[in-house]
């Protein structure tokens, strides 16, 4: 019978190729070779939810009709879709639902209780918690020289959700800086132009325990599929998303649909995508389809507006020179600020005097930390070491074996594994080498240093450039 089913469907194959022609054949209905029998129907396996919405809304009834036309009668049509990569346990069934005659053609798919994943049981209503602050908007976030940039693009897309520019947008930046407020102003944002938006903020370990919590349910597809329903989607502290193969398997399928799909993608992260480590190469490609831009720490201009809109906000009345000193000081980042402005806050009351220098002082002794070297990082240590080695940096990256490109290269990787956090994978990548062969040459370079007293002076230099 099913030989029988696979050889009708082989010959509706064909028909489809007439209608259609060839090169849409080729994009749409290739991957639908695979067929199996299902209720006394056809069941077509598809590689993804975003196939079996084009099947619905494009090839429904041309499939039904073709399908009724070769096998003499009606056939009931259903979809297997795969949602997680090549997992089999991921594979759900969909069927193909009525159509009515007033959807304009288009799919009227069948209303079900929804599966949320924010809820302990499924919610009747569609509307979903967007977990945004509404106080981080862009009317109470600062602006100034430093981060013009990176507010003008979030700005431009939170005015503009249905353009497709900047579409994934991946903000990075040290922690303090006011990644998560920039985001979440975006989410507001677009909350208020677009009534009814599905949007969704989450951290990162939030959309992991999630997961985890969907996986003993027994019921990732429905995670997921969840998820592709969203119109934009919010992800902070991306980096906690390293060595978790199954929450990277989810997210790459959440990404492909709603980026397919058109639908806002926006992300938070410690460093640049070229910097994460412990993520699969795919997704971060993926991260790099729209625009990465840092946010850096405020310079001096910045810090004193956001000091004086800190003060101005909680009834503070700062002297100008106090605000410089301050200004100087908190350099570290915007919750050093805030940490200030409520010191000053609680001790004026306390006192219920003046805010003085001195004042100022006795708070930034407890809120601010001392300045601590700058992060290293690896094209820090490439550009040192190659300019302390006399060498172009270009030649560090081949396969020249002369005896001191192959030390700057084994300098390099020494000074990686002491100075950051790369494992050896990692600087093997950026060396375009083995791992083994950074185990091999770190360890060469342990033995050659206390024995060659050119070595260790050179090591000297290149460290004291790098912690200066």
């Amino acid at each position: 019978m099913e030989a029988d089913y696979k050889e009708k469907w082989s010959k509706c194959l064909d028909i489809i190729r007439d209608i259609v022609g060839q090169e849409r054949f080729n994009t749409w209905f290739s991957c639908a070779q695979e067929v199996d029998t299902h209720d006394d129907g056809l069941l077509i396996s598809l590689p993804s939810h975003f196939y079996f919405e084009k099947y619905e809304d494009d090839f429904s009834e041309l499939i039904k009709r073709v399908a009724q036309r070769v096998f003499g009668r009606y056939v009931p049509v259903n979809y297997c879709v795969n949602i997680i990569g090549n997992d089999d346990k991921a594979k759900v069934t969909l069927s193909s639902p009525q159509r009515t005659p007033h959807a304009g053609g288009k799919v009227q798919r069948q209303k079900e209780r929804p599966f949320n994943p924010l809820e302990n049981e499924p919610v009747k209503k569609s509307e979903i918690d967007s977990q945004l602050n509404s106080i981080l908007t862009f009317e109470n976030y600062c602006v100034g020289g430093s981060n013009k940039l990176p507010y003008t693009i979030a700005e431009y897309i939170a005015r503009n959700p249905n353009r497709v520019e900047f579409n994934p947008f991946f903000l990075y930046g040290s922690v303090g800086v006011g990644k998560t407020h920039l985001m979440q102003a975006i989410g507001n944002q677009i909350k208020e132009t677009v009534p009814g938006a599905k949007i969704l903020f989450i951290p990162m370990r939030q959309f992991v325990y999630l997961l985890g919590v969907a996986k003993q349910k027994g019921n990732i597809p429905g995670f997921i599929n969840w998820f592709q329903n969203l119109d934009v989607l919010l992800i902070d502290d991306l980096q906690e998303l390293a060595h978790k193969s199954g929450s990277m398997e989810a997210l790459f399928a959440i990404f492909n649909s709603l980026h397919l799909n058109g639908k806002k993608l926006i992300f938070t992260c410690d460093r640049p995508p070229k910097d994460l480590d412990g993520i699969t190469d795919r997704l971060i490609d993926r991260f790099k389809w729209g625009i990465t831009e840092e946010l850096p720490k405020p310079d001096f201009h910045l810090r004193r507006a956001i000091l004086e809109f800190k003060a101005r906000k909680n009834g503070l009345d700062i002297p100008a020179d106090v605000l410089d000193v301050i200004a100087d000081n908190a350099c570290g980042s915007i919750r050093e600020i805030e940490g200030v402005v409520m010191g000053l806050l609680t001790r004026s009351i306390s006192t219920g005097g003046d805010i003085t220098l001195a004042l100022a002082e006795q708070v930034m002794k407890h809120s601010i930390r001392k300045p601590q070297r700058r992060i290293i990082n690896f094209d820090m240590i490439v550009e040192y070491t190659a300019e302390c080695f006399n060498l172009n940096p270009d030649v560090i990256f081949s396969k020249s074996r002369v005896r001191e490109i192959a030390e700057a290269r084994q300098m390099i990787m020494f000074l990686t594994k002491k100075h950051t956090g790369l494992s050896l994978p990692a600087i093997g990548a950026k060396l375009n080498r083995k791992h083994t062969t950074v185990l091999h040459d770190i360890r060469t370079m342990e033995k050659k240093l206390p024995e060659s007293p050119d070595l260790m002076a050179r090591m000297d230099t290149i460290e004291a450039d790098l912690l200066k």
